[in-house]
């Protein structure tokens, strides 16, 4: 197993008991304690850095690319079609998935959601993202229409 196996494995791993936390006990004074500080998303930060430490010329190469769209894209593909692009860019998608379900879950205990739609928008929010910002969404706007 290398480095970026590695890496890969624990930016994956390291979001497992942040997220766990947040769909099994969301009101938890733990979970509130846990979510508090920044850790939940320190670890895929940090590899994220060691991984560009690693293999700079990826990242050099990506920002030598022309500024035309053909041009940023090749760039863009050279850096993803390396392990080191990729662990990189998982790291990075990590952080933003746990980051919007950190967020998704905050607002969820502001507003007092529906516990199926905070739990559910709680799963995706690291599963799916997209998904889990748009359930959240979609049920904030439709209690909102429904109080009106």
């Amino acid at each position: 197993m290398d480095i970026y196996q590695i890496s890969f494995l624990i930016s994956t791993i390291w979001v497992g008991p942040f997220w766990i936390a947040m769909l099994v006990n969301p009101k938890k004074e733990k979970t509130k304690n846990l979510l508090r500080e920044p850790l939940f998303f320190v670890g895929p930060i940090i590899f994220w850095f060691i991984l560009m430490f690693l293999n700079p010329q990826g990242l050099l190469d990506f920002f030598k690319s022309p500024s035309d769209a053909a041009g940023f894209l090749d760039g863009l593909g050279a850096l993803l079609s390396t392990k080191a692009g990729v662990s990189a860019t998982w790291a990075h998608m990590v952080v933003g998935d746990i980051f919007v379900t950190r967020w998704i879950w905050t607002k969820c205990l502001e507003i007092k959601c529906n516990p199926w739609v905070m739990r559910s928008s709680i799963f995706f929010g690291v599963v799916l993202m997209p998904l889990g910002l748009a359930i959240f969404t979609i049920a904030n706007l439709l209690k909102r229409s429904v109080k009106d």
